[in-house]
């Protein structure tokens, strides 16, 4: 099974969001709801694999939030739960413009 294959999986049973994802999810430029995050995870495209990540196996994933409007998550599935590590709104000075490469 792919992390991406993973992670939809482990989204179906509970997502469970870590403090900092809240923290950034919730900044007014920002406030990127619940279900946009669910959205991204079930639909989205992976970007960045990560199988070293400290806090177990992660990816970067890309979708579409409301209003067509990009969103990364960062998540790490587990047995029980998928961690939403955090969400946020790709830089255009940071990202490509397709939000798939770091400049």
């Amino acid at each position: 099974m792919t992390i991406v294959e993973d992670s939809r999986r482990a989204a179906k049973k509970k997502l469970l969001f870590l403090p900092h994802a809240i923290r950034q999810m919730s900044r007014p430029e920002r406030m990127i709801t619940p279900q946009e995050v669910e959205r991204v995870v079930m639909m989205g495209e992976l970007v960045e694999d990560y199988p070293q990540d400290s806090r177990g196996h992660s990816c970067l994933l890309l979708g579409l939030g409301d209003a067509d409007r990009a969103i990364h998550v960062v998540c790490s599935p587990k047995a029980d739960y998928l961690a939403v590590i955090t969400a946020y709104l790709p830089d255009n000075t940071q990202w490509s413009p397709d939000y798939r490469r770091r400049r």
